[in-house]
């Protein structure tokens, strides 16, 4: 019998937060260089403002997304959109769980 622990992929610990995936994978539904108004974020996530913008400081901190303040006409606005780096992440994440759900049963 083989130890499969050391085969299993990793889950980026970034992401793997359910807030946080969440988060990502809301934004990976955008095209690439589409971004989302953050109460637009917020209410498709259900999420309090506080506690969706601490965990895309998280994201924002380690390059996944970006979040650009601007206006609109006179209205501050605040713009979220998945970047590059995020957008590879998500999928490299995606590709693990994948990995890590599909093992094989022992003995098979």
């Amino acid at each position: 019998m083989s130890d499969t622990r050391s085969e299993l992929p990793e889950l980026d610990p970034v992401i793997h937060a359910q807030a946080r995936l969440r988060v990502v994978s809301a934004l990976s539904q955008l095209r690439e260089a589409d971004s989302i108004a953050f109460p637009r974020l917020q209410e498709i996530l259900r999420m309090t403002a506080g506690n969706l913008s601490v965990h895309l400081r998280k994201l924002e901190d380690a390059g996944y997304v970006a979040v650009v303040k601007t206006h609109r006409g006179r209205t501050p606005a605040t713009l979220v959109r998945l970047t590059r780096r995020g957008r590879l992440a998500f999928d490299d994440y995606v590709i693990a769980l994948r990995a890590l759900l599909n093992q094989p049963e022992e003995g098979s």
